[in-house]
C-alpha cells in the first residue's frame, strides 16, 4: 500500500498534468485519470485542501496552490526525468513510466541530483 504522502504526491502531479493539457480540472478528470473511484477522490481532495495544497470552487474546480504547485513540480520533473534516464538504459517504456512513478518519491535530494546532472552531462553528448 501507498505512503500518505506518496499518494498525495500522485494526486498534486495528476492535477498539473490534467491542468496543463486541459486547463481545467475536476474530480471526475481525476478519476478518469487514475482510475479511482469519486469518493477516493473526494476524499483525497478534501485532504490536499485542509493541508493547503489545493484550492476547489462552487464550480467544482480544482487548482494547486503556491504550495501544491511546487510540490506537484518537484515530483513531475523527477518522474520525466527518471523515465527518460530508464528508457536510456533500455527499459520497456511502459515499464519506465510505472518505475519512475514509484522510485520519484522515495529518491534523496542529493541522490537526484546527482543523476540530473549525469543526465545533463550525457545527453548532451550521446543519443539520450
Amino acid at each position: 500500500m501507498k505512503k500518505s504522502h506518496e499518494s498525495s504526491e500522485d494526486y498534486l502531479e495528476t492535477i498539473l498534468i490534467l491542468r496543463e493539457k486541459n486547463g481545467n480540472v475536476r474530480s471526475i478528470d481525476i478519476v478518469n485519470k487514475m482510475n479511482f473511484s469519486k469518493p477516493s477522490i473526494s476524499i483525497a481532495m478534501k485532504k490536499l485542501k485542509s493541508e493547503g495544497m489545493v484550492e476547489m470552487d462552487l464550480n467544482g474546480y480544482i487548482t494547486l496552490t503556491p504550495k501544491g504547485e511546487e510540490v506537484a513540480r518537484r515530483i513531475y520533473s523527477r518522474h520525466k526525468l527518471l523515465e527518460k534516464c530508464l528508457i536510456a538504459i533500455g527499459v520497456e517504456p511502459g515499464t519506465a513510466e510505472e518505475e519512475a512513478c514509484r522510485i520519484e518519491h522515495v529518491i534523496d535530494d542529493d541522490t537526484y541530483d546527482k543523476i540530473n546532472a549525469f543526465y545533463e552531462r550525457h545527453a548532451q553528448s550521446s543519443n539520450w
